[in-house]
């Protein structure tokens, strides 16, 4: 089922599936005990574009301070629960706008049932969670080892169990650090189910590592009309997730806004410090909402070409530099100046739209 067809599911404020917009998810690496650094990095988080936010749920003191950690954002707050189906109802207790269970791992049917009837009785959406690593040994012989084809199959088998007890409130995310894996899963999960599906790449790794793997995996899951919400999963900031999810999104013409960079690569034409002064620009312009894209080149001659296909541009060489406009040079600046007039005309670009 493609995502303008699935099941409509409704987390807090926030709605997915049914053509809805794809959203971006992060988790937090605070203890969810500490209520103030985990509101601080949810707060910057939602600064960077974070759309929902999954919290761990290890204990009966993190699960009583999601409502603390509630009252202080303004995202949906997702609990993740491992092992313990008491934890799931004391999340939800505690304003949980969903839950993340794998219902495999939380004991019986009869543990199930108390999960989904809180759920129920609350209108909180169930997230069915299956991975690779948790693929259950009779599976593993069926299959011959971990296969895309196991994970769906474990995965739906979850799924029933909730259905069993009368709920379908439901999302479903399968997830492999094997990442041509995880896309052929999840080929196979979305014609077999119409609920949304929450899409990543499981332990990717670094930052450098993590984000080829992501950008790879979810691109070739998206791109075929797959998948409701993502994460990036990055061995790093979770901000650092929130600004490749965003990247990833755009590039696929899944989403607008923000201002998109491009930059030249460097060669010995290059005279000035592109790569720093190309690092520069992208950390200026992630506050400007402006849906346009900024070039960046290193070369005085060629830049004016190079970014005709740019909105707004900046070229540099010996001592000083270009500002350029949709590929017509507007002015000279000095080259210290360069960053300087991007800024001026960035602000004068939204103040005349906005």
């Amino acid at each position: 089922m493609d995502r303008e067809h699935t099941k409509i599911v409704r987390i807090g404020e926030k709605k997915i599936g049914g053509g809805n917009p794809i959203l971006i998810q992060s988790m937090t690496n605070t203890r969810t005990e500490d209520v103030q650094a985990t509101v601080a990095q949810i707060l910057e988080l939602e600064r960077a574009g974070c759309e929902i936010i999954r919290c761990t749920v290890p204990n009966m003191e993190a699960a009583k301070a999601l409502a603390g950690i509630k009252r202080q954002i303004h995202i949906p707050l997702v609990a993740d629960i491992h092992f313990d189906y008491k934890m799931a109802i004391a999340a939800m207790e505690n304003g949980a706008d969903k839950i993340r269970i794998n219902p495999g791992n939380i004991g019986g049917a009869d543990k199930v049932k108390a999960v989904a009837d809180v759920a129920k009785e609350r209108g909180i959406p169930i997230r069915v969670g299956v991975n690779s690593g948790s693929l259950e040994k009779n599976l593993l012989e069926k299959y011959g080892g971990v296969t895309a084809e196991g994970l769906v199959e474990s995965a739906l088998d979850k799924v029933h169990m909730i259905e069993e007890q009368g709920y379908d409130n439901l999302v479903i995310s399968i997830k492999s650090s094997d990442v041509m894996m995880c896309v052929k899963a999840h080929e196979l999960l979305a014609g077999r189910t119409v609920y949304p599906l929450h899409v990543g790449i499981t332990e990717s790794g670094t930052v450098q590592s993590g984000n080829i793997k992501s950008a790879i995996g979810l691109g070739l899951i998206l791109n075929q009309g797959i998948g409701d919400t993502i994460r990036v999963s990055l061995t790093g900031s979770p901000v650092e997730e929130i600004k490749s999810a965003k990247l990833i999104l755009r590039t696929l013409g899944l989403r607008k806004g923000g201002v998109e960079v491009v930059s030249c690569p460097t060669c010995g034409r290059t005279q000035i410090d592109l790569i720093g002064l190309a690092a520069k620009v992208e950390k200026l312009v992630e506050d400007y909402p402006l849906d346009i894209k900024v070039a960046v080149m290193g070369c005085a001659v060629n830049g004016p070409g190079e970014a005709k296909e740019a909105d707004l541009g900046i070229a540099g060489g010996i001592g000083e530099g270009l500002l350029i406009k949709k590929g017509e040079i507007l002015r000279k600046v000095p080259e210290e100046k360069l960053l300087t007039a991007l800024k001026e005309e960035l602000d004068h670009w939204n103040e005349t739209v906005f």
